[in-house]
């Protein structure tokens, strides 16, 4: 498997490498000068974000908080502020704002922990998190709504597995963050009960 990973990790390199020596040969050709260290300090910047995204994490490592951006459909675990890995998400199908009410296919923001995880979920395995939390609750009860609950962090529908990557392509969750069913269990492990979770808008 780990063979695998550096396969894919060089073929990215190497990608990278023809697309800069591409943007150079144009410039040459229209007669502009070419990025030159920009455009190699921005492909090790991508070969750098690719390689720690694809490489798997140790079973020894733990994180410490879970950072959430929605609007760069992200997930970075972290550990004393170092981070650990990133993994591209799909988010609930109405993703802009916070949650605010059961239904409303938001997904939602703010400090929350996970609280207790479901080895048996229907989308592989699940990790919850504490929503609502007492802001969320404010918020549901000064509009007459239920807030919903059960938000999870958690893989792909079981039957569905074999789409990986693909499920990206799409917000499809119901307000939860999903990632692909290897991702969930990396994640699984590296997330004791009682890690912080940050969802940034």
């Amino acid at each position: 498997m780990r063979t695998t990973y550096k396969a894919v990790a060089l073929f990215a390199v190497c990608l990278l490498i023809a697309t800069t020596t591409a943007c150079r040969t144009t410039a040459i050709r229209s007669d502009r000068v070419p990025a030159g260290p920009a455009v190699y300090a921005t492909s090790l910047v991508i070969v750098a974000t690719a390689c720690r995204m694809i490489d798997p994490l140790s079973d020894r490592v733990q994180a410490d908080k879970v950072l959430i951006e929605k609007k760069a459909r992200r997930l970075t675990l972290l550990s004393n502020g170092e981070v650990l890995k990133t993994y591209h998400i799909a988010l609930g199908a109405n993703p802009k704002g916070p949650k605010v009410c059961q239904g409303d296919g938001r997904t939602p923001e703010g400090i929350y922990r996970i609280d207790c995880r479901n080895p048996n979920s229907r989308h592989h395995l699940a990790l919850h998190i504490s929503y609502p939390n007492a802001a969320d609750r404010n918020r549901a009860r000064r509009r007459g709504v239920p807030p919903g609950r059960d938000i999870m962090i958690h893989g792909i529908r079981n039957e569905l597995g074999w789409l990986g990557g693909l499920h990206r392509f799409i917000d499809w969750t119901d307000g939860c963050i999903a990632v692909t069913n290897s991702e969930i269990k990396e994640i699984w492990r590296a997330v004791p009960d009682g890690t912080e979770v940050e969802i940034r808008p």
